[in-house]
């Protein structure tokens, strides 16, 4: 059975920005190429930790919101735990709550970016 989820990982900050992007188009590749389906992509970019992880205080944060069957997720934390780049990850199940309300984020509807449309109207009009 097909179910959505939501992968956040976060990647070692001694990374150059083309490095930091191979890895995450590793795991983007990963994911398709094991029968996964990816929804979204988002890059947070270089942020800070709430506390050090392995003496590190920054780290590249990078969202993958896919479709898939419950045995990718096993194959997918396997690899990130195998490789040294990656910090943390956490892997989340998706409900059909969660699902509308990504979708509806990324349309602008609701946090920020909500604000930041309602602003570009008023000076359009």
């Amino acid at each position: 059975m097909v179910k959505s989820y939501e992968t956040v990982f976060i990647l070692t900050p001694v990374l150059s920005e083309e490095q930091m992007k191979e890895v995450v188009g590793k795991y983007n590749k990963f994911i398709t190429e094991h029968g996964g389906e990816i929804v979204h992509e988002d890059q947070w970019g270089l942020r800070k930790l709430a506390y050090p992880i392995q003496k590190k205080k920054n780290g590249f944060y990078s969202l993958f919101e896919y479709k898939s069957k419950g045995d990718l997720i096993a194959k997918l934390e396997l690899e990130f735990k195998r490789d040294e780049r990656v910090l943390r990850f956490l892997t989340v199940s998706l409900d059909k709550h969660a699902i509308d309300y990504n979708d509806r984020k990324r349309r602008g509807l609701i946090g920020r970016n909500r604000l930041e449309k309602a602003a570009e109207t008023t000076v359009t009009e």
